[in-house]
């Protein structure tokens, strides 16, 4: 039996898009200043911590008790999620159920940092996340959410930790919930930034990667500053 030369086509490993990891505490802008970047750039846009909030909203619908890190675990086999990549809009789909609008939901974000916590979790969705960037179809794709560039995606080839003061975040997530006390809000912040440290390491920096501090910049300004660091990055990758 002979066998013939593969194809130059069929030889060549699928291109991999650009990695562009975005991490940072809650109110930094980090969702809205990564959708805008990926806009854009004509770039796509993974919002990792709908997984989290799903997954939360998955456990609660079926009855788990969001403590008991066993029960949470021998939930995930049955964890059907999906999710779109578009900035422009996309739906979070947990088996044929549409939660876009449940996900954000105050009981799940009273739940969420509760299931985040269990390492079984996090080794999850972090498989699925490495797998649907990879997949993405688009030059390059904008990952954000906690940890992605330490755990998630520390080989990016740009990462970046957008951050700003407390009282600047707090402000911020007080303008996007509008039906909360600025008190209310304030405390929730608080909540989940001692939650998430329990976790995961999210106000400083590790090796490789550049801190952008939103607190004295508007929204377009975060916008610029982020993608000129990308655009650092991948000219100083590109001469290596």
């Amino acid at each position: 039996m002979t066998f013939s030369e593969p194809s130059p086509a069929a030889s060549e490993s699928p291109q991999v898009p650009l990695i562009v990891a975005i991490d940072g505490p809650a109110g930094s802008g980090k969702s809205s200043v990564s959708k805008a970047v990926a806009r854009r750039l004509g770039y796509g846009f993974l919002d990792t911590g709908a997984a989290y909030r799903a997954f939360a909203w998955f456990a609660l619908e079926r009855g788990v008790d969001t403590s008991e890190a066993e029960a949470v675990t021998a939930t995930l086999p049955y964890f059907d999620y999906t999710i779109g990549t578009d900035p422009d809009g996309y739906a979070v789909l947990v088996g044929d159920t549409d939660v876009t609008e449940a996900i954000r939901d105050p009981r799940i974000s009273a739940t969420v940092s509760a299931v985040a916590r269990v390492p079984e979790v996090r080794a999850f969705l972090t498989a699925l996340f490495r797998s649907i960037a990879r997949e993405q179809p688009l030059p390059g794709i904008v990952v954000e959410g906690r940890d992605i560039t330490t755990v998630v995606e520390p080989e990016a080839e740009v990462r970046i930790l957008l951050t700003a003061s407390e009282e600047a975040r707090m402000a911020r997530r007080s303008l996007e919930i509008s039906t909360q006390s600025a008190e209310t809000v304030a405390e929730q912040l608080r909540s989940r930034d001692a939650a998430d440290s329990k976790v995961v390491e999210f106000m400083s920096a590790a090796d490789g990667v550049t801190t952008v501090d939103s607190t004295h910049l508007d929204f377009e300004q975060t916008i610029d500053a982020v993608i000129d660091v990308i655009t650092t990055r991948t000219a100083r990758n590109s001469h290596d």
